[in-house]
């Protein structure tokens, strides 16, 4: 077994114009641990899978056989939410084998019946780690960073341990986004794989495969094409591997795109280089130019001075008065310098004053921000966090309290106990505590539970000592619903209690 420490969340990405830059290029460095275990071994081995924070119901099992220099995975997953619930974006989930030297290997779609997949697979790698991601299309190079599973070293698990330091790219979610992929009403009566196929073809194009990988684009859209030509005339099977087709081709065209973006990027800055130094050489040329008449200037300048002072000593008797109103002149002239001297150094005075003014202001906004961002990290290992323009917004799920009840399970005192913790340390912070429930029961039942639920967390707050004057509670009932109520796990979500932390302290929302 290998223990592989992977960076993940951190993300630098360049973007260039549509028309004149080459494409997006995409380079995200994230961190996360996960176990590597080298299967080297002729007998085979179990492994088990634990679900993260995205999906901590989720679990799963795996057998492990390296067989002829190949090692095949059996693998069982249950307690799988669908992959939309992460996002309108996601509609699949990846088996990924991840090296110790951090390459991503997609191993292949992990298809959900109902809550379970099954997934037999065939790898050349011997030393790896198991993850689940919840991805756009199956085809995906690079794996998101909504990790659901990973695996887990069983006590039988067999094997040798070490530790390795290694690091792989993960897709920042934001990218979705920004390659336009929009949320979708899904027509169960319609193959997943066509819409799968169709994120495809967009992120690829927003790669600008269209224009970097052209004739691979253009397959991969006429796939498309004869997939949904397929779906119309309701050949289901063909249009399933048409649209799988298409996704395939779309990622391999993103894939080329990719690269000669990056190509493009360094032709220009070749170009970008032989510009500057043609630049320097005519600057250096006219720096000469400029010595030599600037020299010439000063010859000139030299003689006439000689011929002035000649003319000066002739013409002295005659330039007596001349001078006298000269240099009352130049007192004059001396005194408004001394004027404008006071007054530029009044402005650069008041200036410097505007400066530091800023720069102080720019500190405690930093400072703002930097607090704000470690109290969202610090909170997310607790429970959910996120930032909003309200301020952090923690959220328990409905399984921290007994159903249709408001007393704390355990896990919710010790979570707040964590919570209260981290809030002491940063006086003058607030907390709303509001409670939510779903639309079963009456109006007035759900109102006095969420009510209840949040005069419980709140009355646990203040007992762990956080004066209470900063601690309000509040319930909504069913009025404010995160998703539709249609679905056991729609109500499920819209049954919770938000935290949400705010004070002068840290400011506005991270940017």
């Amino acid at each position: 077994m290998t223990t592989m420490t992977a960076l993940l969340l951190g993300v630098c990405v360049w973007h260039a114009a549509v028309q004149q830059e080459p494409s997006p290029v995409i380079n995200i460095k994230v961190s996360r641990s996960v176990t590597a275990i080298n299967y080297r071994t002729k007998a085979s081995t179990k492994v088990d899978f634990r679900g993260t924070a995205l999906q901590p119901r989720a679990e799963g099992k795996a057998e492990v056989e390296n067989k002829e220099g190949r090692t095949n995975i059996n693998a069982e997953f249950s307690k799988l939410d669908p992959a939309a619930s992460l996002g309108p974006e996601y509609l699949t989930y990846v088996l990924w084998a991840i090296s110790p030297e951090g390459r991503p290997v997609n191993l292949g779609e992990v298809v959900l019946d109902k809550d379970k997949a099954n997934l037999k697979v065939t790898s050349r790698l011997q030393s790896f780690a198991l993850i689940v991601t919840a991805e756009p299309y199956y085809a995906v190079s690079i794996p998101s960073e909504m990790v659901v599973l990973e695996n887990v070293v069983r006590q039988d698990t067999k094997g040798s341990t070490e530790f390795v330091d290694a690091k792989f790219e993960l897709l920042k979610r934001g990218r979705y986004d920004e390659a336009g992929l929009k949320a979708t009403r899904i027509d169960p009566k319609v193959p997943l794989e066509i819409y799968q196929a169709r994120n495809a073809l967009q992120v690829a194009k927003w790669q600008e495969a269209d224009r970097l990988a052209g004739d691979s684009y253009e397959k991969a859209a006429a796939a498309l094409a004869q997939a949904e030509d397929y779906e119309a005339r309701k050949q289901r099977k063909p249009a399933i591997a048409a649209a799988r087709q298409a996704a395939q081709l779309a990622e391999d065209a993103r894939v080329i795109a990719e690269k000669r973006g990056v190509e493009e990027r360094l032709a220009q800055e070749r170009r970008a280089a032989d510009e500057r130094e043609a630049r320097a050489k005519a600057e250096a040329e006219a720096e000469t130019r400029r010595r030599t008449e600037a020299e010439t200037q000063r010859k000139l300048e030299e003689e006439a001075r000689r011929k002035a002072e000649l003319e000066r000593i002739v013409a002295e008797k005659e330039k007596a008065e001349a001078d006298r109103k000269r240099m009352e002149a130049e007192l004059e002239a001396s005194k408004a310098a001394a004027r404008e001297k006071e007054a530029a150094a009044r402005e650069k005075e008041a200036a410097e004053a505007a400066r530091q003014a800023r720069e102080d202001a720019n500190k405690a906004e930093r400072e703002k921000q930097e607090l704000r961002q470690r109290l969202l990290e610090q909170l997310n290992r607790i429970l959910p966090t996120t930032d909003t323009p309200r301020g952090l917004k923690v959220t328990m799920a409905d399984i921290l309290f007994d159903s249709g009840k408001f007393n704390l399970r355990p896990g919710a005192r010790e979570a707040l106990a964590k919570l209260s913790g981290i809030i002491l340390a940063h006086p003058g912070l607030k907390l709303e505590v509001e409670g939510h429930t779903d639309n079963v029961g009456s109006d007035a039942f759900n109102q006095t539970l969420s009510e209840k639920r949040a005069g419980a967390v709140q009355d646990y707050l203040t007992n762990q000592g956080l004066g209470a004057d900063s601690v309000t509670a509040k319930g909504f009932g069913e009025t404010m619903p995160i998703v539709e109520n249609t679905t056991a796990q729609g109500r499920q979500q819209n049954r919770r209690v938000e935290i949400i932390v705010s004070g002068e302290a840290i400011g506005t929302k991270i940017r």
